[in-house]
């Protein structure tokens, strides 16, 4: 009766009533998922094309900041009006941002290209998240986070790849022009889905406001703009604008966060920071993985995508573990063992910096870092969904994506002040230094993980 119970549960996210919000979910985690390895891919021939390495960072910090934007009035309305309104719009503005930066003329219009995209893909996470929080319950949320996880492994077997012969045979503008009718035909499929959702039965008494939002971003960016500064000499000006962005951004993100949240309070506050703090130590090094091993060890993008590969095949399969694991091991075990697998392979990447050291080292340390990404990035949504109240799932979301991408952003940000001060002289010591960098957040997630929620993330939600 126990194992027909347990085939039930497995053929659950295919059932006839959720085949097709399934199926919607994961189309549009793959064009997402394909958008951001080719970028990553073949962002050094474009710095090399445009000029602008100094900007090289931002370009990824403004899709990252755009995404605030995304997040938050995603979240807000798949409360108020159920996923579909916002998953369209988002859809519209990635596409509107993808012709900008396909079309770029320079590296700034190409970063503003990208913060366009931000806030269309901002809207993906937080409405997916959302409707999982409504639709599934119990270890089927588990299976849905590792069959979104699957929907990288096309784009992570091919995309890196494909990139790369595009840009060899057409131009990188194609690696964003091509993704166009991708873009068209995932939304098309998926919205049916998220109609048939609808609206939640009850609406949040308090609401994320939009402006907040907004103010974050700009906050973010004023401090980004300052390191930026600082790194290229003007340390007085860098050091006021780091000022500023953090009186204009951080009481808006306090109105925006569970209550505790910046102070690392046990339960969900705790886990919405230390999402936060995971991103910003695996994508402050991951920005620039591929930039070590074409820039500094001077080696081909189709090597360096190989590195992307293999992170996003071991991610995939490490969500698979924790959702196995799901049921018996507590969701903070899992955060520390994948905090501590990210780290080896930081510390490994470190080491490629060096000419002595081989860069199939480097493919292999970073693959063993995807690994341990997949293992404790789900849980921290499993979690947030557990403690979420009903009706209020769409908040809790763009809470954790707010956090999540700030991480990201961040991470990404303090990385390429890094590598803008040392662009002109020693590349590799600003890369090490961003290495650095990420490596000390992620210490500092375990020691923040003390405080995440007891038990497995399969359990029923917890009594309010």
């Amino acid at each position: 009766m126990g194992e027909g119970r347990d085939e039930g549960r497995a053929r659950g996210l295919w059932a006839p009533q959720r085949r097709a919000l399934t199926a919607g979910l994961v189309l549009t985690i793959t064009f997402v998922a394909s958008e951001a390895l080719a970028v990553v891919t073949v962002m050094p021939v474009v710095a090399r094309d445009l000029g602008g390495l100094r900007l090289y960072g931002w370009v990824f910090s403004g899709f990252m900041l755009g995404s605030v934007v995304g997040i938050v009035a995603a979240g807000r309305e798949a409360d108020r009006r159920g996923p579909a309104a916002p998953f369209v719009a988002g859809v519209v503005l990635f596409g509107c941002g993808l012709a900008v930066a396909g079309t770029a003329p320079s590296m700034g219009v190409l970063v503003a290209g990208r913060v366009l995209q931000g806030i269309g893909a901002g809207a993906v996470p937080a409405v997916a998240y959302a409707s999982i929080g409504r639709s599934l319950t119990g270890s089927l949320r588990a299976r849905m986070m590792a069959v979104m996880s699957t929907a990288w492994v096309v784009p992570g077997l091919a995309g890196p790849a494909l990139s790369a012969e595009v840009t060899r045979l057409f131009g990188w503008r194609w690696v964003f022009l091509g993704l166009l009718p991708v873009v068209a035909v995932a939304g098309s499929l998926a919205v049916p889905a998220l109609i048939r959702l609808g609206p939640p039965d009850s609406v949040p008494a308090q609401e994320h406001r939009l402006g907040d939002g907004i103010r974050v971003a700009a906050g973010a960016a004023l401090m980004l703009a300052g390191l930026t500064l600082a790194s290229s000499g003007t340390v007085l000006a860098g050091l006021a604008l780091i000022v500023a962005g953090v009186l204009v951004g951080l009481p808006a993100l306090r109105r925006l966060v569970p209550d505790g949240t910046l102070a690392a309070r046990p339960g969900l506050p705790a886990t919405i920071l230390t999402r936060g703090m995971l991103t910003f130590a695996f994508f402050g090094a991951d920005a620039y993985v591929t930039l070590t091993i074409t820039t500094v060890r001077h080696h081909s993008t189709v090597v360096a995508g190989l590195a992307l590969t293999g992170a996003t095949l071991a991610w995939t399969a490490g969500a698979w573990a924790q959702a196995r694991l799901s049921d018996v091991w507590e969701g903070r075990r899992l955060v520390r063992t994948g905090m501590v697998i990210i780290l080896a392979g930081i510390a490994g990447m470190a080491l490629v910096l060096s000419p002595a050291v081989p860069v199939a080292e480097g493919l292999a340390a970073w693959t063993v870092a995807g690994l341990g990404m997949g293992l404790a990035y789900a849980p921290l949504s499993l979690m947030m969904l557990q403690h979420a109240s009903p009706g209020q799932e769409g908040q809790a979301s763009a809470s954790l994506n707010l956090t999540d991408t700030l991480g990201t952003a961040t991470g990404i940000g303090v990385g390429g002040a890094a590598v803008a001060a040392a662009a002109g002289g020693h590349l590799y010591l600003g890369v090490a230094a961003a290495f650095a960098v990420a490596a000390a957040m992620g210490v500092a997630v375990l020691v923040v993980t003390r405080r995440l929620p007891p038990g497995t993330t399969s359990s029923a939600r917890p009594p309010s």
